[in-house]
């Protein structure tokens, strides 16, 4: 057996810890951190009262083709028109690109759902106030009907910002001005939606007062009723596509599977190479199979197929005797007469005995009728060993 390591044996080593120390870097890097259950984050991934998993999933259960959206806005397909990207109070800010990309999905014919305070990152036109570090739940009513109040008269919210300056183009659906919390303006052939707090979809706040009504009609396309595609945003709340998603598509899955089965080709083949040496076990030659087979080989050359015979017309005979008490010396006929009356045994026994006496004398018996004779004979040991029926007690005391 081997001492110690080998030099080659440590570089191996070191180099599988470092492949294991950059795959487990790049799992950290690559996965996406869910929110937890207690995150106040709206996202979709979240259960807690903060997140927004019952609302989503409400728009799956209602037949919305809506899908978690964890990609640049430049990934957006060409919208139809009244298509919605959600973007509930993102945490991060987007490049000058994305926003870009942004406005031209709205001014394609999409509309976007923009909550909290982070609405001047996305949009210059948006003017809101300082933030409230602690709000509160205060209910607001519809200024006036539209299809987004259509149903919601009264909402509840807990603003950190209100919208304190209204353009032209804006109009404010719920609250007084400077104090307005649903402002909707046109730009393009779409519309921008915001909210001052995503607490009306939220799971803590989609139930209260008509908030679930002003969630639905926002999502919903109220100009033809025709089929919406619901985007909501993860990938300003930091979710990104996994390190897969971008390959899954590409032959590179198969190539690394090509290459993991090479390389557990050369760890197995370099510990067989390398592993300790073993004496193979031998086989001692007076084992009982090894005695069997040369006394099986030795009756064969010889052609003393009459010698099994014999031997198990004694075992017979001696297993007839101790179950029924008889001597060894009485004769077959009798050994059978018995069994057949006490031990329930067929009246095939007393022939079987007889043809047996006659072929264990006979200089040679053919293999065949050998075989058949001693299979014969275990059959009828095997059945005296064997735990009396109930039968044979029963004809025992009819005779009696």
């Amino acid at each position: 057996m081997q001492a110690g390591l080998s030099s080659a044996d440590r570089n191996l080593l070191w180099g599988a810890g470092a492949i294991a120390v950059l795959l487990l870097a790049a799992t950290v890097a690559f996965a996406p951190s869910a929110s937890g259950p207690g995150s106040e984050v709206p996202s979709t991934y979240s259960s807690g009262s903060g997140g927004a998993l019952a609302a989503y999933q409400l728009l799956l259960d209602l037949g919305y083709a809506a899908r978690r959206w964890e990609e640049p806005p430049a990934a957006l397909r060409m919208p139809g028109r009244g298509s919605v990207l959600i973007l509930a109070e993102p945490t991060e800010a987007p490049s000058e690109r994305e926003r870009q990309d942004l406005i031209h999905f709205v001014e394609s014919g999409g509309r976007i759902l923009l909550c909290g305070f982070q609405a001047p990152m996305f949009f210059r036109d948006a003017h809101i106030s300082a933030p409230n570090l602690d709000p509160e739940w205060k209910e607001f009513h519809a200024n006036f009907p539209n299809s987004l109040s259509r149903g919601a008269d009264t909402i509840v919210m807990r603003p950190m910002v209100f919208w304190d300056e209204l353009d032209p183009s804006q109009l404010a659906l719920y609250g007084e001005q400077p104090s307005s919390t649903v402002i909707q303006w046109r730009m393009g052939e779409g519309a921008i939606i915001w909210w001052a707090t995503a607490t009306p979809l939220t799971n803590a706040g989609i139930t209260r007062a008509d908030n679930l009504r002003l969630f639905l009609n926002t999502v919903s396309r109220y100009e033809d009723g025709g089929r919406v595609f619901v985007y909501w945003d993860e990938y300003f709340h930091g979710q990104r596509g996994s390190l897969w998603s971008y390959v899954k598509a590409t032959p590179i899955g198969w190539g690394i599977l090509q290459l993991s089965l090479f390389a557990l080709g050369l760890i197995f083949t370099f510990s067989r190479r390398s592993g300790p040496l073993v004496t193979p076990a031998v086989i001692s030659r007076l084992s009982p199979l090894e005695f069997v087979e040369t006394m099986g080989g030795l009756y064969q050359r010889a052609g003393a197929t009459s010698i099994p015979v014999a031997v198990s017309y004694r075992r017979l005979r001696l297993e007839l005797t101790r179950r029924l008490g008889m001597a060894s010396t009485a004769p077959d006929s009798e050994l059978a007469l018995s069994a057949v009356q006490r031990l329930g045994m067929d009246s095939q026994l007393g022939d079987t005995l007889q043809e047996a006496a006659i072929e264990s004398h006979a200089g040679k018996v053919s293999a065949r009728r050998a075989l058949g004779m001693v299979q014969q004979m275990e059959n009828y040991v095997v059945r005296i060993r064997s735990p009396k029926p109930a039968s044979w007690e029963t004809k025992s005391e009819e005779k009696n």
